[in-house]
């Protein structure tokens, strides 16, 4: 039996991770608004819009039970707290999938908190850089003109 030569591609360099956005529960003037689908999992507290399948409508009594359930969990554990969200809104949930729904939003918020800090960060050197280059720019154009007038 011959057996049968394979090349690889060998890269050269990493490509990085590439991150879509995720959608979070958003409330817009205290009415929570439908997000985009980008999974096969359909979160907690949304249902699949019968008019388009890439859309989830938000279940207001689910979501609404969702945020106090959050702040049970400062009292109670993820199985005690996944019980009681259980039984209040009819739709099962495990302590497994309350603690990573919690997990994932919490590190969410701590990313897009990073991103808009370093946006200010970016936002004050590039302010700085353009400072130092329109001083360096008029000096040199002070000492042309002082050349000129010699």
């Amino acid at each position: 039996m011959e057996k049968a030569q394979t090349t690889a591609c060998v890269m050269t360099r990493p490509l990085g991770k590439w991150k879509l956005p995720q959608p979070t529960d958003v409330q817009i003037d205290n009415e929570w608004v439908d997000i985009p689908k980008i999974s096969r999992t359909i979160p907690f507290g949304y249902i699949v819009d019968p008019d388009d399948i890439n859309i989830l409508k938000p279940i207001p009594d689910e979501l609404n039970k969702l945020v106090l359930a959050k702040k049970y969990l400062k009292q109670y554990s993820y199985r005690e707290v996944a019980n009681w969200l259980s039984a209040h809104t009819g739709r099962s949930i495990s302590h497994v999938g309350l603690m990573k729904r919690v997990k994932n939003e919490r590190s969410r918020k701590q990313q897009a908190t990073s991103l808009r800090r370093w946006a200010e960060y970016a936002k004050a050197a590039l302010s700085k850089a353009e400072a130092i280059e329109n001083k360096r720019l008029d000096c040199k154009k002070d000492s042309e003109e002082s050349n000129t007038a010699v």
